[in-house]
């Protein structure tokens, strides 16, 4: 079975990866871990646009454009670290999906309805904020893409909450946060 990490915490002492690590701790396989503040993932301009629609055309998936996609088209188990932002999660996560949804490779339109190709049967979205979260825009989000466009049926969040009302340090988080797991 293939993990795949997808880490999009910003911080270096992230209570977010910290969660994450601790949701990942009994996972004996192997965990390939995709760092968005490291990789070189830019936004799709006119030009990356114009050249990532040739190639689906063409049905060229080996370009590296597509390295995202097919890593995540592959993986059986997938865990999201997104720190709750404005109501959503970091700006590289978007783009990151951006370069994943590809007809082709992660979902295909038969009869006009998208259909997931991924493998991975679950998809786990780590997620913590300094105060309440009411609407999880960013969870929801990545949920609708999971099911709707990759055939991921099982999603799940994990989210700790409220961490700066008590200023409750890195350390403390799994003992002491509010958390909580929604399906």
């Amino acid at each position: 079975m293939s993990v795949l990490f997808i880490n999009a915490c910003v911080r270096e002492h992230s209570r977010t990866l910290v969660l994450a690590k601790h949701v990942m701790k009994d996972i004996s396989e192997e965990i390939t871990e995709v760092n968005l503040n490291i990789e070189n993932i830019e936004p799709l301009d006119r030009a990356l646009l114009e050249k990532r629609d040739r190639l689906v055309r063409e049905r060229n998936f080996n370009d590296p454009l597509f390295r995202y996609a097919n890593q995540f088209a592959k993986a059986d188990q997938i865990i999201i670290a997104a720190p709750f932002w404005d109501l959503s999660f970091p700006a590289k996560l978007k783009i990151y999906l951006e370069q994943i949804t590809v007809a082709g490779i992660t979902f295909q339109y038969i009869n006009g309805h998208p259909t997931g190709l991924c493998n991975a049967k679950s998809l786990t979205y780590v997620t913590t904020s300094g105060g309440p979260i009411f609407d999880d825009f960013g969870y929801a989000y990545v949920k609708t893409l999971a099911e709707k466009f990759y055939g991921i049926k099982k999603t799940s969040a994990v989210r700790a909450m409220n961490l700066d009302m008590d200023m409750i340090s890195a350390q403390d988080l799994l003992q002491k946060a509010t958390i909580s797991v929604i399906e």
